[in-house]
């Protein structure tokens, strides 16, 4: 029971954090959204370091974005002493920090998106793992469930209720199946994800950057309108992909006819998101998704 609480409060603590801080787009005096004009990304108004692209420092300058006060992107720190939300200072700066240190280092920014990915997994590999084997015992528990439910059908007085919800408990204790590990393990790397967007987005070193002919502050959708237009599309390929793979690779129920198309559903969804998300993310979900895939085989060869 306790650890129940516990894991509710964590998930309540992260949506709290999600809600208390957000990129700021940068807009010109007529309320347009600035873009710069060789890579066509839309240009944040709160970055977090100095821009060193010539196009996007005339931009900055044009709108009055005072960008002498902020510091070198190699230079900055984890906490400049600027208190900007709890989600901004605990998750969004912490993982500008990490990406730059790491970039410096492999001297890539691109490279250092798929290590920190990896390195992330295999942080949470453990409620990853928790989350695989909870969707097993659920397949499992399908069948049983659906005769108690079909067994109080119709019924809606306290007591019948109460004993469907006996039922089910005991059905739970004895599979040793805890509904909420599943949710928790899935939920944990959503701020994540987004505390990394929020990053990419802030931080000029990273969104100028390029890896492997990709611009990684350009979203698939401007990428198409250049002349390297066929690596976008590659891009937005891996995507649907590995999305679909790791989304059945999850051991996931998607054996009646409500969830069948799941995958197929969801898999579309996050193509069309990725067209218009930075290639630096598109990077680290296909980074993301294989970690899942390969540890979903790995996890099934060792059963």
């Amino acid at each position: 029971m306790k650890n129940k609480k516990l894991k509710i409060l964590i998930i309540l603590g992260l949506i709290v954090l999600t809600t208390t801080g957000c990129t700021k787009i940068l807009t010109d005096s007529n309320k347009k959204q600035v873009k710069n004009d060789v890579t066509g990304q839309v240009l944040t108004q709160n970055i977090l370091c100095k821009p060193e692209d010539k196009n996007s420092i005339k931009k900055y300058i044009k709108n009055k974005v005072d960008i002498n006060k902020l510091p070198e992107c190699t230079k900055m720190k984890i906490n400049d002493g600027k208190y900007e939300g709890l989600w901004t200072d605990l998750l969004v700066k912490p993982s500008a920090f990490i990406l730059i240190k790491i970039g410096m280092i492999v001297k890539n920014y691109g490279l250092s998106l798929i290590i920190v990915g990896i390195l992330i997994r295999l942080l949470t590999l453990p409620l990853t793992i928790k989350a695989t084997k909870n969707a097993e015992i659920m397949k499992k528990l399908q069948p049983e469930m659906l005769k108690i439910r079909t067994k109080y059908e119709g019924k809606t007085d306290q007591e019948s209720i109460m004993k469907l919800n006996q039922e089910m408990m005991m059905l739970y204790q004895k599979y040793n199946f805890n509904p909420l590990s599943g949710i928790f393990g899935s939920f944990i790397n959503l701020p994540i994800f987004f505390a990394f967007l929020e990053a990419v987005q802030r931080t000029p070193a990273i969104f100028e950057d390029k890896f492997l002919g990709f611009q990684l502050g350009t979203t698939p959708a401007v990428g198409l309108t250049t002349p390297l237009w066929f690596l976008y599309v590659l891009l937005v390929i891996l995507i649907g992909y590995t999305t679909y793979i790791s989304f059945k690779s999850a051991g996931l129920n998607t054996s009646d006819e409500s969830t069948k198309n799941m995958p197929k559903i969801f898999t579309g969804m996050i193509m069309l998101t990725g067209l218009f998300m930075p290639s630096a993310l598109a990077l680290y979900w296909i980074t993301s998704n294989l970690f899942v895939i390969i540890q979903s085989r790995i996890l099934k060869k060792g059963e």
